[in-house]
């Protein structure tokens, strides 16, 4: 079964130096049909103003993406971690007993833009922690890059829940194939272009959740950046 979201019908909010997009239910924005999808609870789309950003601010018992489109977004937190997170670069943050940290755009000319991804964990109270790594793009060229899971494998981004996050970039005849398990839902977000999953036309912004169906098939990419998230039936 496929279940198509499609960008427009997301929430938007606009506060003068952040235009965001919600992809479920997130601060003001509140759809009772759309309160996430399994461990994932918020897919946000954030533009933000050069110069600009979130100041300090606490978070608890979250693991907490950060995946840059355009520009670079500078972190510091209340562990003493400062970095610069630039596109092609996955950025995890485990709040866990809890964490201050602020995110700002890193130029004063360019804008920001960058998704930020909130999954439950497995466990509360684990200790805060933060990673950084970089994926090349001939990493995600015409194949789906593992970018995070519960194992580290292949040098992903350590989260601590049963989840797993993809990476692709797809155009022309570059196309991929995903096995997915009975046990298993897959969300697919098109971060960039347009593509086609199991024939169905996806351009950015959109996402489509998927179970029930062992093979997902992405391909009639047009320069189509997508990440797929792996995610345990709850």
């Amino acid at each position: 079964m496929l279940t198509l979201r499609k960008a427009a019908d997301r929430g938007h909010a606009v506060h003068g130096w952040l235009d965001s997009w919600h992809s479920f239910s997130f601060a003001d924005y509140y759809d009772p049909r759309h309160m996430g999808v399994s461990a994932l609870r918020v897919l946000n789309e954030d533009r933000i103003a050069p110069g600009a950003g979130f100041p300090t601010h606490p978070h608890q018992d979250m693991e907490i993406l950060t995946y840059v489109l355009e520009g670079a977004v500078e972190h510091r937190d209340s562990t003493g971690t400062h970095g610069v997170i630039r596109p092609g670069e996955v950025q995890r943050m485990s709040a866990g007993t809890g964490i201050r940290h602020s995110e700002m755009n890193h130029s004063s000319t360019e804008l920001l833009h960058l998704l930020q991804i909130w999954i439950q964990p497995a466990e509360r109270g684990i200790a805060p922690g933060y990673e950084q790594r970089a994926f090349p793009v001939d990493e995600r060229r015409g194949r789906l890059r593992l970018l995070a899971s519960p194992d580290a494998a292949q040098e992903s981004v350590r989260l601590h829940q049963d989840v797993r996050v993809y990476g692709a970039l797809l155009t022309g005849d570059e196309a991929v194939t995903y096995s997915l398990h009975d046990s298993r839902i897959a969300y697919v977000h098109v971060a960039r272009g347009e593509l086609t999953l199991d024939g169905t036309p996806l351009k950015a912004g959109d996402a489509a959740s998927v179970s029930g169906q062992p093979l997902l098939h992405l391909r009639d990419g047009f320069d189509a950046e997508v990440l797929l998230f792996d995610l345990p039936k709850v």
